[in-house]
């Protein structure tokens, strides 16, 4: 019988840099104004503060973040958002 390769949490072990509260990780959206254009990106692997909220992301999320808002990835679907004004 194979073993199966753990899989161990990213941010297992750390603290927030702001309230020593303890990092989860998450799966997050996160949203960019670029060029004008509102963007969305789901399914973010994030570091979340238990305590506080602060969000951290590890480099390559980063980087995948960036190839998005950089238009080198191409988007799943587009959404249609209603606007108000007051």
């Amino acid at each position: 019988m194979k073993k199966r390769a753990s899989t161990t949490n990213f941010w297992e072990g750390e603290r927030c840099e702001y309230c020593n509260g303890i990092i989860r990780e998450k799966k997050t959206e996160v949203s960019r104004k670029v060029k004008g254009k509102h963007i969305l990106i789901e399914n973010v692997p994030t570091g979340v503060c238990t305590e506080c909220g602060t969000r951290y992301y590890s480099a390559s999320v980063l980087k995948t973040i960036e190839d998005a808002t950089a238009g080198r990835r191409k988007a799943m679907r587009e959404l249609r958002v209603p606007v108000y004004s007051l």
